[in-house]
């Protein structure tokens, strides 16, 4: 992501609209000249890279557009402390040395001498070697020991996104309206709200949308934008949804001349057809083998229902839950959760989660390898929703409890 001075935006009525980079030949060619300067230093001192940045944006009015493309591939650079000495370490042998005389520019090179010898181990050291390392840890002073370069139309993507994200920095509330989307969009979607601490309600159903309203407590609404910055985070996973609208709440900047001072909110909105690319790696259609084996069997079967992958998202107290499956026929339908993983904690947690949604139009299918009671799990509490397997989950199994269970929508 783009630190906030590198955030390029205006506000138009209230709503926050982002600068984007067009691909024109000339945003690739710098693109391409950037990506060139940054293999082209590795191996060398992060001040000659920023001394060639330097003279690359001078005179030039898109100033921070380099900045910023460059600040992106700095991100996919590994710096490092040069040489093979310890940085610290060379540093308490001078300074210890250099305090048994007077400062001189004789005294400073008899220092590095004894300090050379002193820290030479298998191969003697260089005056210089021990010079160049006294401060080789220093940001400017360290070495780009590797870089993975893009495309130049990726990291113009990538930076439009960076932008993007930069206006949820000062989001206090995100409201997204998700329509049906394609397989296991929403498991990602749900993965990454709950790896980057983001709490969700949700509403709505499978045939509608779904509406996942995202805040967070009070406490974090300060100045600080903590919770501001993980939605920030969370926005390259939302765009492997597939249909979908966002709307944010932002606190204005007020350390901007420009800005209104009359403005208490601003307003940032954007949907899965503004054409972001994420670079988040895309989910897998399955989880599982179970569950790719059971839609596998069920294609083969000449039967009236059909079967949606992952397209409900069940909300309990406390979170949400993303059923496997859903089983329609006509206005009936049906909810179909595989369990096949064995842990004792994730089989109590699964199952009190379950519970907890009060769903009546869910089948839970468990493999008989599963000692649910030994984990602290009542299967009587799902009454005859419960369909038991061994090995491979049968779909002619789930169609005859479906028939009975399921519900009208």
């Amino acid at each position: 992501m783009l630190p906030t001075e590198l955030l390029m935006f205006r506000i138009k009525a209230g709503l926050f609209e982002p600068r984007r980079l067009k691909p024109t030949t000339n945003n690739l060619k710098l693109a391409e000249t950037l990506i060139a300067v940054f293999g082209a230093h590795v191996g060398k001192r992060r001040a000659d890279l920023d001394d060639e940045l330097r003279d690359l944006e001078a005179g030039r009015s898109d100033y921070r557009v380099v900045r910023g493309l460059a600040h992106l591939l700095s991100q996919r650079g590994e710096f490092e402390a040069g040489g093979g000495l310890a940085p610290a370490a060379v540093r308490e042998k001078v300074f210890a040395l250099a305090q048994d005389g007077p400062p001189s520019r004789h005294r400073t090179n008899t220092v590095l001498e004894q300090a050379a010898r002193a820290l030479s181990t298998e191969s003697p050291l260089h005056p210089h070697d021990v010079a160049a390392a006294l401060y080789a840890d220093l940001p400017d002073q360290q070495t780009l020991i590797a870089f993975e370069p893009l495309e130049p139309l990726d990291l113009i993507q990538r930076w439009d996104l960076a932008q993007a994200q930069g206006a949820l920095y000062r989001a206090f509330q995100l409201v997204i309206t998700a329509r049906r989307n394609e397989p296991a969009r929403y498991k990602q979607l749900l993965k990454y709200l709950k790896f980057f601490g983001l709490m969700v309600t949700v509403e709505g159903d499978a045939n509608y949308g779904f509406t996942l309203t995202l805040d967070g407590p009070t406490s974090l609404f300060s100045s600080n934008t903590r919770y501001g910055l993980a939605m920030a985070k969370f926005l390259p996973a939302l765009l492997h949804v597939t249909k979908w609208d966002l709307s944010a709440a932002l606190k204005p900047r007020r350390d901007l001349a420009w800005v209104d001072p009359k403005d208490d909110e601003w307003s940032f909105q954007l949907t899965s057809e503004d054409g972001y690319v994420s670079h988040y790696k895309a989910p897998e259609e399955h989880d599982s083998a179970l569950e790719s084996g059971f839609a596998e069997r069920f294609a083969k079967l000449e039967t009236s229902w059909q079967l949606e992958r992952e397209v409900d998202l069940v909300p309990v107290p406390g979170g949400v839950i993303l059923p496997d499956f859903r089983l329609v026929h006509g206005e009936r339908s049906v909810l179909v959760e595989i369990v096949g993983y064995w842990r004792p904690e994730y089989l109590r947690k699964k199952f009190a989660l379950l519970k907890k949604s009060g769903r009546t139009d869910l089948i839970v299918c468990v493999s008989e390898r599963l000692n649910l009671e030994k984990a602290g799990v009542d299967p009587g509490e799902f009454g005859d929703r419960m369909v038991w397997f061994k090995g491979v989950l049968n779909p002619k199994d789930v169609l005859a409890l479906a028939e009975r269970t399921a519900v009208t929508t």
